[in-house]
C-alpha cells in the first residue's frame, strides 16, 4: 500500500476513534449534566409533558395539572385554596422555577426521580408517572390561622408536640400560585416582586425577627437547668427597675404596677417583668443562655421542614448590658414563628423537642412509600422537672396574666406574650408576638402555636402580643384540638 494512502487511513481511523470516543463520552458521562441544565429547553418540556404528581392535604390534593391551548408545555400547575396553602406548597412555574415542596420534591413530582424508575426504566431514560408529596397539615388548623390573621402582615405555625407535624403553616399576605403557573404571567409576577408586603416571603419560615417576651421562656429555662433558682416560685434578686450592668440605663417594665421587684419567675413570666428576665440573662451569662436557645434550635443553619428555615439568632460576642437586652429577645436577637413554636413545642412535650415536619411521607403513583418522616429524630432539651414548671407558669400566664385572650374552653392552655421593639429608638411600630400550647386531657390531643404579627394597622399603642397575636393563637389551637 501506498505510504501516503497508508498514513492518510491511519489518520483517518484515529478521527474515527476520536469521534466514537468522545460520542461515548457524552452519552455516558454528560448527558445527565446536559439533561439537567436550566438552558435546556427539552428539560422542562419533559417536566410539564404530563399531569403533575400532587401535594395531599388531609387525604385531598390541594394541586392539579390543567391541559394547555398551546405551547410546547403541555401541562401547567393548578391550585385548589391556592392563597391558603401557598406557605405549604410553594409554587411551580413554568416561566419562573419551583419554590417550597413544589421545588424540593420537583422530580418526584414531574416523574423523573430516578426512585420512580425499574432497572429497565433507568436504563431507557422512559418518565415514569410521576408521585405524590403527602403532607401532615391539618386544613382545620390552617384555615383558622389564615382567617384570623387576615389582612395583617405576619405568619403563624402550629405544631403538634407528641409528634413534630406541623398542623399549620400561614404567611400573610398570601398570593395565589396559579396565577404564575404559566408561561405568561409577567405582569402578576413584576406585581408580586413590586409588593412592598413581600407576599413571596415565608414569614412562618423565612424572616426571623426579634420575638421580644416570649424569648423570656427561654431565659427561664436556662435559670432552671442551671440551678440559678430552684423553682419557678422562688423569688429572684431583681431590683426594679433594673439598671443595665456598666451603664446609667434603666431597663423598665410596660407596667409600672406590676409586681416585679424580686418576682418569682412565675409572676415574672405572669407580668412579663423586663427587670427580671433582663439581670436574669446578664447573672447567667451570655454562654449559659446561648447554650439554651441553641438547644431549643436558635443558631440551627440547617433546619428543615422539609424547606429549609432561615436561622434563628441568639448572638455572641455581648457585653453584660447586651446580655441582659438579650433576656428580653432584644439586642439581636431573632426568630421564626417556627422557632417560637418550637419552645413551646418541647415545654409541652415533656422538655422532649419532637424534630417538626411537614411531610409525612413522599409516595409513588402506587401509593408506595418512597421516604417516609414518621420516625424523625427527638432530643431533650430540658428536664421534665423544668418543662412542669414551666407549663404550670405559663398557665398562670393564660389565666391570670397577659396572655388571657388564648383561653381555649375545656383544655389547659399555657402561653406568653410579647412586644418586640424595632428601628432606630424604637421608633417603629412593634411587633406582636404569642407562643403557646393546648392539651385537651380528654382526647389526649395537643397543640403548640406560635403567631406573629408585624403589621396590623393598629396604633403603635393598641399593639399588644395579647390584643393582637394571641387571638390568632387561640382560633389554631382551638381547631387543632376539635
Amino acid at each position: 500500500m501506498n505510504k501516503t494512502i497508508r498514513n492518510a487511513a491511519v489518520f483517518s481511523l484515529l478521527l474515527v476513534l476520536a469521534l466514537l470516543l468522545r460520542a461515548t463520552w457524552v452519552q455516558a458521562y454528560e448527558d445527565r449534566a446536559l439533561a439537567d441544565d436550566d438552558h435546556n429547553r427539552r428539560k422542562i418540556i419533559a417536566q410539564y409533558a404530563q399531569p403533575l404528581g400532587d401535594i395531599i392535604v388531609a387525604g385531598s390534593p390541594v394541586t392539579g395539572s390543567k391541559r394547555t391551548a398551546s405551547s410546547d408545555l403541555a401541562y401547567k400547575r393548578t391550585y385548589t385554596d391556592g392563597s391558603l396553602y401557598s406557605a405549604v406548597t410553594g409554587y411551580s412555574s413554568q416561566a419562573y422555577g419551583a419554590t417550597q415542596l413544589e421545588g424540593i420534591y420537583s422530580e418526584v413530582l414531574d416523574g423523573t426521580d430516578s426512585r420512580l424508575k425499574n432497572p429497565v426504566d433507568a436504563l431507557t431514560g422512559k418518565q415514569q408517572k410521576p408521585g405524590d408529596v403527602v403532607t401532615t397539615i391539618d386544613p382545620a388548623v390552617q384555615k383558622a390561622g389564615y382567617r384570623a390573621l387576615g389582612d395583617t402582615k405576619g405568619a403563624a405555625v402550629a405544631i403538634d408536640p407528641k409528634t413534630g407535624k406541623i398542623l399549620g403553616m400561614v404567611s400573610t399576605p398570601s398570593y395565589d400560585p396559579s396565577k404564575i403557573s404559566g408561561t405568561t404571567d409577567g405582569d402578576v409576577w413584576q406585581k408580586l416582586l413590586a409588593d412592598q408586603d413581600k407576599p413571596l416571603v415565608n414569614r412562618a419560615l423565612r424572616q426571623p425577627l426579634p420575638p421580644g417576651s416570649t424569648f423570656k421562656l427561654v431565659v427561664a429555662a436556662a435559670a432552671l437547668e442551671d440551678g440559678l433558682y430552684g423553682s419557678a416560685d422562688e423569688r429572684t434578686k431583681s431590683p426594679n427597675p433594673y439598671t443595665l450592668p456598666g451603664t446609667r440605663t434603666l431597663l423598665e417594665n410596660e407596667n409600672t404596677a406590676a409586681p416585679c421587684e424580686n418576682a418569682s419567675i412565675r409572676t415574672a413570666l405572669q407580668y412579663s417583668c423586663n427587670n427580671v428576665f433582663g439581670k436574669m440573662a446578664a447573672d447567667l451569662g451570655q454562654d449559659k443562655v446561648r447554650s439554651m436557645a441553641q438547644k431549643f434550635g436558635f443558631n440551627d443553619t440547617t433546619q428543615d421542614v422539609p424547606v429549609r428555615a432561615s436561622a434563628s439568632l441568639y448572638p455572641t460576642g455581648m457585653d453584660k448590658a447586651q446580655t441582659a437586652l438579650s433576656g428580653i429577645g432584644q439586642f439581636d436577637v431573632t426568630a421564626t414563628p417556627l422557632q417560637m413554636a418550637m419552645v413551646s413545642a418541647a415545654i409541652s412535650n415533656d422538655g422532649v423537642l419532637e424534630s417538626p415536619h411537614m411531610v409525612s411521607k413522599v409516595v409513588d403513583a402506587d401509593s408506595n412509600t418512597l421516604q417516609s418522616f414518621e420516625d424523625e429524630k427527638s432530643q431533650r432539651i430540658v428536664s421534665s422537672s423544668t418543662a412542669e414548671q414551666l407549663r404550670s407558669a405559663m398557665v398562670t400566664v393564660v389565666n391570670d396574666g397577659t396572655g388571657t385572650n388564648a383561653k381555649v374552653d375545656g383544655a389547659e392552655v399555657g402561653g406568653k406574650t410579647g412586644t418586640a421593639q424595632h428601628g432606630e429608638n424604637n421608633s417603629k411600630t412593634p411587633y406582636a408576638w404569642f407562643t403557646s400550647y393546648a392539651k385537651d386531657s380528654s382526647t389526649g390531643k395537643e397543640v403548640a402555636v406560635a403567631v406573629m404579627v408585624e403589621d396590623s394597622g393598629a396604633a403603635r399603642s393598641e399593639v399588644s402580643g395579647n390584643g393582637l397575636a394571641a387571638p390568632i393563637a387561640q382560633k389554631m389551637m382551638a381547631a387543632a384540638l376539635k
